[in-house]
């Protein structure tokens, strides 16, 4: 009994040790004013870095199965301005027919999940976002590198499975 007791209390402890890892995801809330050596030093190296606007912006997907991807602004002197998640419908409702790869990578980062298309028609990128209804976006890109088409459909891992043989 007294085993089962440590053993409860000890993984209640390993838990909430675990609760900050969980909302690391995100850039630290004293973000303006912090040097890209210190960012980089809490969040870990960028994905990609971007000349924007004079200064630099620093990309850093994040969370389970990339569900997050923060955007990290800073001034010509290295400072960081602001912070934002690109991950969102909103930004995805700006993806139109016609849109060169290039501008999807800018406003989005880059996709969680690529796929090729047969016959060498192109490739479907797909992104998870945190949604209450278990959608990812996907843009289908020509051999051209623009956009076909782009839309919301069920991810993959939220599709029930019959195991029933």
């Amino acid at each position: 009994m007294q085993h089962h007791r440590f053993l409860r209390w000890s993984l209640i402890v390993f838990g909430f040790a675990l609760l900050p890892a969980c909302s690391s995801y995100a850039p630290p809330a004293a973000l303006v004013g912090m040097s890209r050596e210190a960012l980089v030093a809490q969040m870990g190296h960028p994905d990609t870095e971007r000349k924007v606007d004079g200064g630099s912006r620093l990309e850093f997907p994040r969370g389970p199965l990339g569900k997050q991807t923060w955007f990290v602004y800073f001034d010509a002197t290295g400072r960081a301005i602001r912070a934002e998640q690109v991950l969102t419908e909103q930004n995805f409702n700006r993806v139109d027919v016609g849109m060169a790869q290039d501008e999807v990578l800018k406003l989005l980062g880059r996709p969680s999940d690529t796929q090729a298309l047969g016959r060498e028609r192109g490739v479907v990128w797909s992104y998870r976002y945190d949604n209450y209804v278990c959608n990812w976006f996907q843009i289908e890109l020509s051999q051209q590198q623009q956009v076909r088409s782009a839309g919301y459909s069920p991810s993959p891992e939220c599709e029930r499975r019959d195991d029933s043989f």
